[in-house]
């Protein structure tokens, strides 16, 4: 019965996946054991160097083993009855210091260049334009919940809280934990420059959307900044990932990736009604979201 309940589970996930697509993995999905798939530029180059750095050690592992089992094969007391007495071997000593030098060298070049591109937007998206920059500053709140403010749209301010039970109304499109009540909006194809800190009476947070490439604490009387570019509509899914304290499981992070029209629709709506700016956007799901809810 257990075979049959990890065989149905496994089927099931892969029948998601096929029907879905990307688009199922805005969350963490059952059985999921990769990266989620990439919605920024960040995100993409995390994947480039993660598959890179596999090879290399899948390399590694092969040629270990490969040195492993021709010393078995060829210095064994059958086959070998009188040991060697060599004790130095200059050529050998020079080459396990040198190569594993290289080897870590080759990986940091491109680890360095990805560290950069993470706070600065230049070395990632083609034609960076400073000036059409959203500034979006997210506020860790001590009674475990994010506050987010729009500067440059009129200082519109949304309080993002835990979604509880009894007002889940969709199960699939508001997954449990992770769905909020206002969620943090942002246009496509954009910029957005992310202030993260946290409320001075409050703690250590860590804002964090595994899509996006983008983990970052959110430090009381600190401000740390960061950037994202959302490529495709749809909805993304993170939690606070900062581990001590019961409360940073609930304070999930949803984010509304929108068309730059339809968010223009929403700021000018938040200024006065923030329930309202949100109703706007269930009137028509578009992009992975609305495919999301399909396919399920």
């Amino acid at each position: 019965m257990a075979k049959q309940r990890i065989l149905g589970a496994v089927l099931a996930w892969g029948g998601l996946a096929a029907a879905g697509g990307p688009a199922l993995a805005n969350q963490p999905m059952p059985w999921q054991t990769g990266l989620q798939p990439a919605a920024t530029p960040i995100m993409e180059w995390i994947h480039h160097f993660s598959d890179g750095l596999m090879i290399v050690v899948a390399l590694i592992v092969l040629f270990v083993l490969a040195l492993l089992v021709y010393c078995m094969v060829r210095f064994n007391a059958r086959s070998h009855p009188v040991p060697s007495k060599t004790s130095h071997n200059t050529l050998i000593e020079v080459l396990w210091t040198v190569l594993p030098i290289l080897i870590l060298v080759g990986i940091a070049l491109p680890s360095f260049a990805l560290l950069f591109a993470e706070h600065d937007p230049a070395r990632a998206v083609a034609n960076y334009d400073p000036a059409k920059t959203l500034t979006i500053k997210a506020i860790g709140q001590p009674s475990w919940y994010w506050t987010y403010e729009y500067p440059d749209n009129g200082d519109v301010t949304v309080d993002s809280q835990l979604l509880q039970d009894a007002a889940r109304t969709d199960p699939v499109a508001q997954p449990r934990l992770l769905a909020v009540d206002n969620p943090l909006v942002v246009p496509v194809g954009t910029v957005v420059r992310l202030l993260v800190t946290a409320d001075p009476a409050g703690i250590i947070h860590s804002w964090a959307v595994p899509s996006f490439g983008v983990k970052i604490d959110a430090i009381p009387g600190r401000l740390n900044e960061t950037w994202f570019q959302v490529e495709r509509e749809g909805t993304y899914f993170g939690q606070c990932s900062e581990l001590c304290g019961r409360g940073h499981a609930f304070m999930p992070i949803e984010v509304r990736a929108v068309s730059p029209e339809k968010f223009a629709a929403w700021v000018a709506a938040a200024k006065t009604d923030v329930d309202a700016a949100n109703k706007l956007l269930a009137e028509k799901k578009t992009g992975p979201a609305a495919a999301t809810v399909a396919s399920r």
